[in-house]
């Protein structure tokens, strides 16, 4: 759900602010930041007096709410912990400022302003601290009430909101590339919170036609081109290994297509694909009950490439980029593809279908190949599909897969600066005999051993006519536990590379 907080940019002394409380931060050092000195020289060493009396230690993320502090005009000031000043880079920038909007929005103000951004952060300018604060401010108060109906539980939540936060730069030279960075921090924000609400979504309303449906309302409200192939149409093309995962469901099959073409006609473009089985029960190959509900997020690809779009589309981003969704459930009906059958893709290469809950890269291998007729400069597809590569990650880092090294790189470089990782996992050629089947060009497993670097095997054989990578989001794409929900991931690393590719194609 989008957050109803608005920004501004300003440039104001920190102990004359009329905002209902200022923001603050300190180090672990009990050193203050330059805006948390100013307002204790102002009051007199009120800060130092609190730092010292050990109510605020500094440490990261900690915060101590203060009222009526002497020598200021607002009401509150919030202190911030910063943690150590050498440590102090863009994770814990991001950190410190989900932590302040956050105590901001438990307390009583209603607007406040932040001198997070005057902090120095490893280099950032000033454009990227301030879409840094933007996007994990809103981050932090992403909440989904879209299905709730307890009015008293909604209206608590609503409550506890910020309605303004003013960021402040120093400099009134500032304020124009501050906006600039507000701007693309507020459009990332809002692409990850439509990745999360579309993963947070159930599946009796998150369903093929349900993606479709908001692939067209984005489309209409920013202008791109979109285009939703029906089963007929699929069965013309041969998509025969992604038909036969839908074969099972009442649910029929999209496969969605959209064009956001702001480049230069000559350009290439990028494609992105998103697996979006958008409820995954294993098919006849039956998960087991226990928190199968999750598997709801077995369409966060999908939702990641939507997410995407809106964000570059907000961005009005000067890049040629194609978005590739096919979307189906996974279910184990009567009609159901079955352990030992054999598809036929629409590559034309066989598949024996050992395991019918491998049946995402059997939704990808169709879509790889119909993308052929773009002739992209790059195709990376994103699919939460092996739980191998959680076993292998964890929940920290999404495994990336590629055919091209210099193509991987500049993921895994966007993934550091979006602080949305990736880590480059093998592929090399010793793994792909273990696809191999006496009855069909290949299976759909390769057995327990490696299995997430098999998927990948799998998938690049549909993907040799071009540079490909593949990001298995498994680990990363949703929370389990008390705070289950979807993370809107790798939505940042996907902006993040391709508004790299955009400035290279201006440069």
């Amino acid at each position: 759900m989008e957050s109803s907080m608005e920004f501004s940019i300003k440039n104001v002394n920190v102990e004359k602010e009329l905002s209902d409380c200022v923001i603050v931060g300190v180090y672990e050092s009990q050193k203050l930041s330059n805006a948390a000195q100013a307002i204790d020289d102002a009051s007199a060493g009120y800060i130092a007096k609190i730092i010292k009396r050990g109510d605020m230690d500094g440490k990261l993320d900690a915060t101590l709410m203060l009222h009526h502090v002497p020598g200021t005009n607002c009401e509150r000031v919030l202190l911030v912990g910063l943690g150590k000043e050498q440590d102090f880079a863009e994770k814990q920038y991001c950190k410190a400022v989900r932590a302040s909007v956050k105590a901001l929005a438990s307390s009583g103000a209603n607007v406040g302003t932040t001198f997070l951004a005057e902090l120095s952060v490893k280099k950032l300018s000033t454009r990227r601290k301030v879409a840094y604060l933007a996007e994990a401010a809103l981050d932090a108060m992403y909440k989904f009430n879209a299905i709730k109906r307890k009015k008293d539980e909604v209206n608590e939540n609503a409550r506890k909101s910020i309605a303004t936060l003013n960021v402040n730069v120093t400099q009134v030279a500032e304020i124009a590339e501050a906006q600039s960075g507000l701007a693309e921090g507020q459009a990332l924000a809002e692409g990850v919170s439509l990745a999360k609400d579309l993963g947070n979504l159930p599946p009796n309303v998150c369903t093929p036609s349900y993606l479709a449906e908001q692939a067209l309302a984005l489309a209409n409200t920013y202008g791109f081109k979109v285009e939703v192939l029906e089963r007929e149409a699929l069965q013309k093309l041969g998509m025969g290994s992604f038909l036969g995962v839908s074969q099972g469901s009442e649910e029929p099959p999209k496969f969605i297509i959209m064009q956001h073409l702001k480049g230069e006609k000559s350009q290439k473009p990028v494609v992105l694909i998103g697996k979006g089985i958008t409820f995954d029960t294993g098919g006849i190959s039956l998960k087991p009950g226990s928190e199968m509900d999750e598997m709801k997020y077995d369409m966060c690809g999908a939702a990641s490439v939507l997410g995407t779009f809106k964000a570059i589309a907000a961005m009005d981003l000067k890049l040629n980029v194609i978005g590739v969704i096919p979307t189906c459930e996974n279910m184990p009906d009567g009609r159901a593809t079955r352990p030992g059958d054999v598809l036929t893709s629409m590559s034309g290469l066989t598949i024996e279908v050992l395991n019918t809950d491998a049946e995402g890269r059997l939704i990808l291998c169709d879509a790889l190949t119909y993308v052929e007729r773009f002739e992209p400069s790059a195709v990376v597809d994103i699919a939460t599909l092996t739980g191998a590569c959680v076993i292998a990650l964890g929940h920290h880092a999404s495994g990336l897969f590629s055919n091209n090294d210099a193509l991987a790189s500049e993921l895994l470089k966007a993934g550091e600066v979006s602080l949305d990782r990736a880590w480059h996992m093998p592929m090399w050629d010793d793994y792909q005999p273990l696809l191999d089947s006496n009855f069909a060009d290949m299976a759909n497993i390769g057995g327990r051993a490696a299995g997430s670097i098999t998927a990948a095997c799998f998938l690049s054989r549909f993907a040799k006519k071009y540079d490909w990578a593949h990001l298995d989001i498994a680990g990363t794409a949703w929370k389990s536990g008390k705070e289950k929900g979807g993370t809107g991931r790798p939505v940042s690393l996907l902006t993040e590379f391709l508004v790299n590719r955009a400035n290279k194609a201006i440069n």
